[in-house]
């Protein structure tokens, strides 16, 4: 089957492909497309003229390999694939189902013949084992569902209409969510269906395997009390305050250990607070944003959008796509919903609202980033057509910036 192409994940590790002394490791939420991403490696090495005896791919979930649990054996399978002279390329997936495999990929690549791919549960591989065994000899890309860009390529890629009016798929979008898998679904209701699958693996294959969860119903409280507040501004607290009034009484140590499963597991992403001042990150207050905007609609009856929140989350996860470090701004008692930092420690700043008509909104979205002194680049991104640029902040369309920009 013909796959959706992820350029902007692939020439983030094109530079990578043939290098034997770093180990690839792909993460994301489940579902995002990793097993896919290393089949789309794999097909660019064939296309350049890597022999298919060159590439060792194992599914370590198939019916195939899924006996393999042991490093030993591993170690065998790997072995019966070596006769191929040159670099061979080694893709696994579903990796954290072999038990101390970091010693066996590590013995591969340190023979210098091996140029390794893996992708597996994310709770495993960034819990630290990864870290403390594999130390500077790996390097991680993350991969997100479909960003706003994708998910009209794709939809035009499967030969499904493309709405010339962006506003109506923006709508879609935050409804449908960005899993690859539910653009294949035309059915509303399988799209959600198949959205609160993905929720029930991550906590059965990912969060269970991790930590003890004694009250699932709790558990489960907890997490749809944070995907429903998705955006707020929110500590520890204040989310166990918030519990509290609502009937749901949980130890800050609890709290705290169900917040970092969910992050583990990426069901959700944890943006901090920076003060522009002082040059600092503000400890306490968090934001929290979903990996998925579907997330929220899968587990709601609630079908209206609150485009506020909606629209930062598409942002943050958009620029998060792109490789950016992301953190909300204080400007003394201002905010600026999004300080965007690239590899090259170029720096932005994003304004998000669904309309600025009214002057008084214009007023506000405005001020933050007209009391920034520096001369980076500075946004105001709306789902506006007419739009205004004052004292060098630029307003844009969110929609087609999208589709066709960069923020730096």
């Amino acid at each position: 089957m013909e796959l959706f192409v992820r350029e902007k994940y692939l020439k983030k590790m094109r530079g990578f492909y043939h290098d034997t002394e770093i180990i690839k490791v792909i993460t994301g939420v489940r579902r995002s497309g990793k097993s896919c991403l290393m089949e789309m490696v794999k097909n660019e090495l064939l296309q350049g003229g890597v022999q298919p005896g060159n590439i060792i791919f194992l599914d370590l979930d198939s019916r195939a390999y899924r006996k393999v649990k042991s490093a030993d054996m591993l170690e065998s399978l790997i072995a019966s694939f070596s006769e191929a002279d040159g670099t061979k390329y080694l893709f696994i997936d579903e990796i954290q189902n072999v038990k101390d495999f970091e010693e066996v990929v590590n013995a591969f690549r340190g023979s210098g013949e091996y140029s390794i791919f893996i992708t597996g549960s994310n709770s495993y591989l960034l819990s630290g084992e990864l870290a403390t065994k594999l130390t500077g000899r790996y390097v991680e890309f993350e991969l997100f569902p479909l960003s706003f860009d994708e998910y009209l390529d794709m939809k035009a890629f499967l030969g499904k209409e493309v709405n010339a009016n962006l506003l109506i798929e923006l709508n879609n979008y935050l409804q449908e969510g960005g899993f690859p898998k539910t653009m294949q679904y035309d059915d509303f209701a399988d799209k959600r269906t198949y959205v609160r699958s993905v929720i029930d693996e991550i906590f059965e294959k990912d969060i269970k395997r991790r930590i003890k969860v004694r009250n699932v119903e709790t558990f489960n409280n907890v997490r749809n009390f944070i995907i429903n507040n998705f955006g707020a501004t929110v500590s520890i607290k204040s989310l166990q305050e918030a519990l509290s009034k609502n009937g749901m009484g949980v130890k800050r140590a609890t709290l705290s250990r169900y917040i970092e499963a969910l992050l583990q597991s990426k069901i959700l992403y944890q943006c901090d607070r920076f003060d522009m001042k002082s040059k600092r990150a503000l400890s306490g207050d968090k934001k929290y944003y979903l990996a998925d905007i579907s997330f929220y609609f899968a587990t709601n009856t609630d079908n209206r959008i609150n485009y506020g929140p909606a629209l930062e989350n598409m942002v943050y996860i958009y620029a998060r796509s792109l490789d950016y470090a992301v953190s909300v701004g204080r400007i003394g008692k201002l905010e600026c919903d999004f300080i965007l930092r690239d590899n090259n420690l170029n720096y932005s700043y994003v304004q998000v609202a669904y309309t600025i008509g009214e002057k008084s909104t214009e007023d506000r979205e405005y001020a933050p980033l007209e009391s920034i002194a520096d001369n980076y680049p500075k946004y105001v991104l709306t789902t506006d057509y007419l739009l205004q640029n004052r004292n060098g902040v630029r307003h844009l369309n969110l929609l087609e910036f999208m589709k066709n920009h960069m923020f730096f």
